[in-house]
């Protein structure tokens, strides 16, 4: 039985006496509260991570512990959205600021994923449309501007529960608005600089549209119809994503397709100059790769039936010098983040440059139902972990992306999905 020391050492720092109960019944790390992955303060990303996780695990094969189902499934507020995270949900939501699209719609996608909570799912799919934008996009926020990141986790919501988000329209019957029209009116046209055409802003709430590379991975996933996780198509024709076409009379892309293939091109483009990977973009953040987003970048090449390309940068992941393996060791968000990217390039996340992330991922919360088929097992159907010099804590926290909300002074944290470009 894998004894974790090291993460039996880490506590939930910022949680008090009202956090959800420490007394762990699952066999998980000590600290953490029962069917949550990870040992770290939850308060910006419990319900982001978890559902990645999940996701994660659920791609590779592996049943979830039914605790870490429940516990996601018991962050749902009344009216279906979720928070970032809820220490005590015994306490009602704030429906103007305490919800939010990207959870709501990450905790859609994972509880779509394993099944069982379809009520949940309905409330959350509920909760989305009845947030649209106007413009048929989503902010961060209830009622907040459009951005390319909510609405792009928005729109694999509906794909994730098999709806179709062409049909997702502000005002239904009515020739309202589609989440493609939100995020085609994010694309940089022909009118931005050679460098910045078909990349993606966050938002154009603010000004002048600027590009930002993790808003366009998100939009080019979504603007295929795609949410985290999807069924590989297997090997394609290796060709390299189409540029934005900018002709006479032809200011930008035509279709949510087109605007995909120019937002791959200009990804592609943006890490063949940075030895295949993207690098923050956080404002003051020194000049570092960006581990999440290059993984986000693997994942939307891959839905766009781009393998030679997203192989590129899969392979800067998986190498030893990149120091993705230190980044994502004892992180349940990071590690699914880099199994995601695997599984949809078609690798193997359980030797991924030489680490088993799904026996890492595995450490960090409650023992699984069952393992995928061929994984060691203890005899009774569920997985049992070898002890292995990657399990335990180490490199940094998932620390990549704080939004602050206004009027709360809390952030939320996004895997690094709500980095803006000042």
């Amino acid at each position: 039985m894998n004894i974790r020391r090291s993460v039996a050492a880490l506590s939930l720092c910022a949680l008090g006496a009202a956090a959800a109960p420490a007394a762990v019944a699952d066999g998980g790390p000590a600290g953490r509260a029962e069917g949550l992955y990870g040992a770290k303060d939850p308060k910006f990303d419990g319900v982001w991570r978890q559902s990645l996780a999940l996701l994660a695990q659920d791609a590779v094969g592996v049943t979830p512990a039914k605790s870490a189902i429940d516990w996601l499934a018991g962050q749902s507020c009344e009216d279906g959205g979720f928070a970032a995270y809820r220490a005590d949900t015994s306490k009602r939501c704030d429906p103007e600021k305490g919800e939010f699209t990207d959870a709501t719609a990450a905790a859609v996608q994972a509880l779509a994923a394993v099944g069982g909570r379809s009520g949940t799912v309905e409330k959350g799919i509920g909760w989305l449309k009845r947030h649209q934008n106007e413009d048929g996009g989503w902010g961060m926020n209830p009622g907040g501007p459009s951005d390319a990141n909510s609405t792009a986790a928005a729109v694999g919501a509906f794909a994730a529960t098999g709806q179709d988000p062409a049909k997702v329209t502000s005002a239904p019957g009515k020739g309202g608005k589609t989440p493609y029209d939100a995020l085609l009116g994010l694309q940089l046209d022909c009118s931005a600089k050679a460098a910045e055409r078909g990349a993606f802003a966050y938002t154009a709430a603010k000004g002048k549209p600027v590009a930002n590379e993790l808003a366009t991975a998100s939009a080019a996933l979504a603007a295929r119809g795609k949410g985290f996780v999807f069924e590989t198509v297997g090997k394609d024709g290796g060709a390299e994503p189409k540029p934005l076409r900018c002709e006479k009379g032809k200011d930008g892309a035509d279709t949510p397709k087109d605007a995909a293939e120019a937002a791959l091109a200009h990804l592609s483009r943006v890490m063949s100059d940075t030895d295949a990977h993207l690098k923050s973009a956080m404002p003051g953040a020194k000049d570092q790769p960006d581990f999440g987003g290059t993984a986000d970048a693997v994942v939307a090449l891959a839905a766009g039936e781009h393998s030679a390309a997203a192989g590129k940068p899969l392979q800067w992941l998986q190498s030893k010098d990149s120091g993705a393996a230190a980044w994502a060791k004892g992180d349940p968000g990071a590690l699914a983040k880099l199994i995601l990217a695997a599984h949809a390039a078609g690798a193997d996340p359980r030797d991924f440059g030489g680490a088993d992330l799904v026996r890492q991922l595995t450490a960090t919360g409650p023992k699984p139902e069952a393992a995928a088929p061929g994984a060691e097992s203890d005899g009774n159907g569920k997985g049992e972990e070898k002890k292995d010099d990657d399990d335990g804590v180490g490199g940094v926290w998932w620390t990549v992306g704080v939004c602050t909300v206004a009027g709360m002074g809390i952030g939320f944290l996004l895997s690094g999905r709500k980095r803006r470009q000042l």
